[in-house]
């Protein structure tokens, strides 16, 4: 017998969906994924979800969203959605050699920030080393900090890092930003920010905090220490989207496309929720709100199909 409602991904935005899906009777089915909780699990300190005055580590917020998602009945399945079919209804869910039907989908399989994949990156990531300057920034105040990027996210979270930060170095490996040109003048003319021009970002520096970052200069190859107490990544998302790919329309960035209001896509019974749809704000409160939109979309559906 087919689910009710299946849901893929298990951060802010498939967590709620699930607690207000189960919560209306829905039982929902949840494939969580194999790195559970989405990107706040590698978050150190969130500080800016409502609710907890005095912040909260990232994977106990999580926990304690998949635990009242459990509480009302949720089932979660702790593996990756590998294939989908979603030509006809029941969809079919492929979890390896099993195989899953639903009469409605909700996708909520998020966006993954982009690493440059050099040393120390890993090792210091959430005691330093950052790619959400929106979470972390009022950690580096009053602190040098460097980012790294070239397009318009690169400059808006710059811009935002003076508000904390005393000194904030954009690294950019061309002589000149890929930003448009207002917001690359905004950052030029902002007094906290310097830029290093043509210069990559080669190594992390730091043992249990960033303590600076290995730099070299693409026009001499000479190598040199930036001391920094923070490192920002602002180099873009890539969302989630892979198994969906030819199933659903996606923009031009791989981001599902959704109905205006809605988390409605383009096959009817299928929503979407979360960073995987949200190429702007990528915050955990905004996705869990556009998780519960999308329980409310799923049972409005079910209701109005008959099932």
């Amino acid at each position: 017998m087919a689910e009710k409602v299946l849901i893929i991904g298990s951060g802010p935005a498939g967590l709620t969906a699930a607690i207000y899906a189960a919560r209306a009777d829905l039982d929902p089915l949840m494939i969580e994924g194999m790195q559970r909780g989405g990107q706040l699990m590698l978050t150190t300190e969130v500080e800016n979800y409502p609710g907890f005055p005095d912040g909260i580590m990232g994977p106990e917020l999580m926990d304690g969203m998949r635990k009242q998602a459990e509480r009302f009945g949720t089932r979660i399945i702790s593996s990756d959605a590998t294939e989908v079919d979603l030509s006809e209804r029941p969809f079919r869910i492929s979890v390896g050699a099993d195989v899953y039907e639903t009469e409605s989908l909700i996708i909520s399989t998020g966006a993954s920030a982009r690493w440059l994949g050099i040393p120390g990156e890993d090792k210091l990531r959430g005691y330093g080393v950052s790619a959400c300057a929106t979470c972390d920034g009022f950690f580096f105040r009053d602190r040098e900090i460097a980012i790294v990027g070239g397009g318009d996210s690169a400059m808006e979270e710059a811009l935002f890092l003076t508000k904390f930060a005393s000194k904030v170095t954009i690294v950019h490996r061309r002589d000149e930003f890929r930003a448009s040109k207002i917001m690359a003048q905004r950052a030029l003319d902002h007094p906290k920010i310097e830029v290093l021009w043509n210069t990559t970002v080669d190594e992390v520096l730091g043992d249990d905090l960033v303590t600076g970052i290995k730099v070299t200069s693409t026009e001499t190859g000479e190598q040199s220490v930036l001391p920094v107490e923070g490192f920002f990544l602002a180099i873009g998302h890539d969302p989630n989207t892979k198994i969906f790919q030819g199933q659903l329309e996606l923009d031009e960035a791989g981001y599902i496309v959704v109905q205006a209001g809605s988390t409605t896509t383009s096959v009817a019974g299928v929503f979407a929720a979360g960073d995987v749809v949200d190429r702007y704000y990528q915050q955990a409160v905004t996705a869990a709100g556009m998780g519960c939109q999308a329980a409310i979309d799923v049972e409005h559906w079910l209701n109005q199909i008959g099932s």
